[in-house]
């Protein structure tokens, strides 16, 4: 039986993105889907942030998937990037990127305010 798989990728993200870089990593396993090598994974769901995430993700759970993985756009530039990470991790095994380095800029999860 595959495991189960899906990618969540930021909203804004997809109205210029082609899902490209997650996608190559995911189906050639490479970067952070290196780590499936050898084992038979299904990707369920290529989906973003924006709507019902708690319906998507009680829909995925239904769906058997057993793994998600945060966009490297999601990591890199949205400042709710921790916030997904406990949403997700409650019932998923978490991911933190797809592609490029595993090591990576974050956003603060308490960004700085500037007040003028």
């Amino acid at each position: 039986m595959p495991l189960k798989i899906a990618i969540l990728v930021r909203e804004e993200t997809t109205k210029r993105c082609t899902g490209k870089g997650c996608l190559r990593s995911f189906f050639e396993k490479t970067e952070s889907f290196a780590r499936y090598r050898g084992q038979h994974v299904e990707l369920v769901a290529f989906f973003h942030t924006g709507g019902d995430l708690d319906h998507k993700l009680a829909k995925l759970k239904k769906s058997g998937v057993e793994v998600i993985h945060l966009s490297t756009c999601l990591r890199g530039k949205d400042p709710n990037y921790h916030r997904f990470i406990e949403q997700v991790s409650r019932d998923f095994t978490v991911v933190g990127y797809t592609h490029g380095s595993e090591e990576a800029k974050v956003p603060s999860p308490f960004p700085v305010s500037s007040k003028g």
